[in-house]
């Protein structure tokens, strides 16, 4: 095949991971039984709004509510609210948000049913701070949670004891209705505790574990959220938690079916898929050389498959910050990969966020394949500059690269496909 045949094909894995995870899809067959009393629907997450619609399509009966999600992932629906508010660091829509979803919960009987439609990026989305601390407060821990490299888990565990609503709050609020959460996973893992900060389901970590991860990262502002840490006198309800003992959890969308998704346009194209895990964690530029050190390995020994072969990884990489540029860990994962190949010249790859949405960027990630570095040299690009900046996305964005697809409507996180011919 051609250059463009290959690149062509990773595309089509990437579409294929997506549509995996395509709420109009997964949501349907998820649908608990209707109620004696009302219907209420919550939930936030980049996907929240289209599962909202999925549900609306789907139940004819009445049903009510709201759903926050994130600038530019609103989709048109009837009955339940869509709210848009920011991610990854959260605005005031969200908190507002927040505090009418508290409400509406109030005053529910046992007949009644609470529908809530989470998936990731719902932790920033649902930013309604524990008493004595604002909003200004969870901005300022957000975006130093987001330049110190922590991991998603470690993230969501400080978020949980900040939060009057995450990490259970949510879930004890609603009782003694009946709770039955839908969860798109976009962590490592797929921990219900952990999705979007799991506001319905009990909370296993407490403010002690929250502090440890702060002190950590040398995360020491703002003074009134460490305090609060300190004090742990305000925990999260823990499993076990009578309040929650109804609450139904179901995962509908993870990782592993749309790398699965991957493989099966791979095999059908005759190049064997291996899928090397769906839970990767790290600097995205060490993922990166690992990755790159296996590709080769391929290449040059046939192990632990021989080529044509197609290496599939998901979960969620971190970037320690250290430059100005713009970056994404995706554009940073194949950056470095890139880098770490040197013109090898059977690879082609693809890094992409699922959601379509590349950290704060307006790609998905990008695409590169043995001829990347020549070309950036032609233009006077040197790749290693752009990595140390933390500036992929410039860097592919200079070379035409970039997989831009606007919202997909979904989140399961990471895509990687690297092909080796």
């Amino acid at each position: 095949m051609n250059s463009h045949s290959d690149r062509q094909l990773l595309m089509s894995m990437f579409r294929a991971a997506v549509a995996a995870a395509d709420p109009m899809r997964i949501v349907p067959p998820h649908l608990p039984a209707r109620p004696r009393g009302r219907t209420l629907v919550i939930g936030a997450g980049k996907a929240s709004a289209q599962m909202a619609r999925a549900v609306e399509l789907s139940w004819k009966e009445p049903v009510e509510g709201l759903v926050v999600t994130r600038y530019g992932h609103k989709v048109p629906t009837d009955r339940v609210e869509i709210v848009e508010a920011a991610h990854p660091v959260p605005d005031q829509a969200g908190l507002d948000a927040a505090a009418r979803m508290l409400r509406l919960v109030q005053g529910l009987s046992p007949d009644d049913l609470v529908l809530c439609l989470i998936s990731g990026g719902g932790s920033s989305l649902l930013p309604l701070p524990v008493a004595g601390l604002t909003l200004s407060d969870k901005q300022q821990v957000n975006r130093a949670l987001l330049r110190s490299g922590a991991s998603i888990s470690e993230m969501n565990c400080v978020r949980k004891h900040l939060s009057a609503i995450k990490g259970g709050r949510l879930g004890v609020a609603c009782a003694p209705a009946r709770v039955v959460t839908l969860l798109i996973s976009d962590v490592p893992g797929d921990d219900p505790s952990v999705i979007a900060s799991g506001p319905t389901v009990p909370d296993p970590t407490t403010c002690a574990d929250a502090l440890a991860i702060l002190r950590k990262y040398s995360i020491a502002e703002p003074a009134a959220a460490l305090e609060h840490l300190r004090r742990g006198n305000d925990e999260t309800p823990k499993p076990g938690d009578p309040r929650l003992a109804g609450a139904e959890a179901i995962l509908i969308g993870a990782p592993q079916a749309s790398l699965e998704a991957a493989a099966t346009v791979a095999q059908a194209a005759g190049v064997t898929a291996l899928i090397l895990s769906d839970a990767i964690e790290g600097e995205a530029r060490d993922v990166a050389l690992v990755h790159a050190a296996i590709a080769r390995q391929i290449a040059s020994h046939g192990q632990p498959a021989r080529a044509p072969c197609v290496l599939l990884s998901g979960g969620e990489t971190t970037v320690t910050v250290r430059g100005k540029g713009r970056g994404g860990r995706n554009a940073e994962f194949l950056l470095a990969l890139t880098i770490a190949l040197d013109e090898h010249p059977r690879v082609h790859a693809i890094a992409c966020d699922t959601d379509g949405i590349d950290g704060t960027e307006d790609n998905a990630g990008a695409i590169a394949g043995p001829d990347s570095l020549a070309r950036a040299a032609a233009l006077g690009l040197r790749a290693k500059d752009f990595l140390a900046d933390n500036d992929g996305y410039t860097f592919f964005s200079r070379l035409g690269d970039l997989v831009v697809t606007g919202p997909t409507l979904t989140n399961v996180n990471d895509f990687r496909a690297i092909l080796i011919r």
